[in-house]
């Protein structure tokens, strides 16, 4: 099953009702926790190589095993596609998981990785949860329904993108130099980073949580996968930010991302487009 976006653009509104389907991904990252966290930072975690050479833990498998099984009883009737187990029915509504987005951080015993869990409906992500156990924080959102983050009270923020407009007075992150390398952009980046306030490579998911929280301008990436980035679209659109991949696409199936805070989207598309 493709999990290319049809006509409809990731800022088209949703006409039925998607808080049920939030609150089951609520309790589908509260699973998750509860299984990577038990053997975070664990001195006896296993840990292969991958057919990709990338790694994965015994943590990644027994995640996705959590959330697979939830979605079984609740969901039944819906497609799955994950990291770890690939691609399960056929269905318009299809839930994309990355269990540990960041397992080499895992497997080092640095705390920032996320779960990624989101409901793509009719090839378009709807639903996005992006949970960090391992730092106490979590980012929600469905269409239509906001954008929140957890706060040390308990209580829910909403969140924002930034009002920046100008490229000038921008925080950006650009993940890593070899990325930009091996995609054949590092032209593309010395015009990005020489243009703005600020850059940095955060690194995974959690610059893009930065950005929906109005802390960052651009978060740019290459060699992602849907699951990579499927949870983050809903997130950082209903923050009022732009997500599309580096040509401009909305689709998470480019291999590519490129999410701002909206009003800089074009000027950044000049910016790295320039011949």
């Amino acid at each position: 099953m493709t999990t290319r976006p049809s006509a409809s653009t990731f800022d088209a509104p949703y006409r039925g009702d998607l808080r049920d389907d939030l609150a089951l991904a609520l309790r589908l990252a509260d699973a998750a926790d509860a299984a990577s966290m038990s053997r975070f930072d664990a001195a006896d975690l296993d840990v292969s190589i991958k057919a990709d050479a990338t790694h994965v833990t015994e943590a990644d498998l027994a995640t996705e095993q959590a959330i697979r099984a939830l979605l079984q009883t609740e969901r039944p009737a819906d497609g799955v596609f994950g990291e770890e187990f690939g691609v399960t029915g056929d269905s318009t509504r299809q839930w994309i998981i990355d269990p540990i987005d960041g397992t080499a951080n895992y497997l080092k015993g640095i705390p920032m990785w996320t779960t990624l869990i989101a409901l793509s409906i009719d090839g378009v992500p709807r639903v996005g949860v992006a949970s960090q156990p391992a730092i106490g924080r979590r980012w929600w959102a469905a269409t239509g329904l906001g954008a929140w983050t957890n706060t040390p009270a308990g209580e829910p923020k909403r969140l924002a993108v930034s009002t920046v407009d100008t490229v000038g007075a921008s925080s950006v992150s650009f993940q890593s130099i070899g990325q930009w390398r091996d995609a054949g952009r590092l032209d593309a980046l010395e015009r990005l980073t020489s243009a703005v306030w600020r850059d940095r490579g955060y690194g995974d998911a959690w610059p893009y949580m930065l950005l929906a929280e109005g802390r960052l301008e651009l978060v740019a990436e290459f060699d992602v996968k849907e699951y990579d980035i499927a949870a983050l679209v809903p997130i950082v659109t209903e923050a009022g930010g732009r997500f599309t991949s580096f040509d401009g696409d909305d689709t998470v199936s480019a291999r590519s991302s490129l999410a701002t805070n909206r009003v800089l989207h074009e000027d950044y598309l000049r910016l790295l487009h320039q011949s």
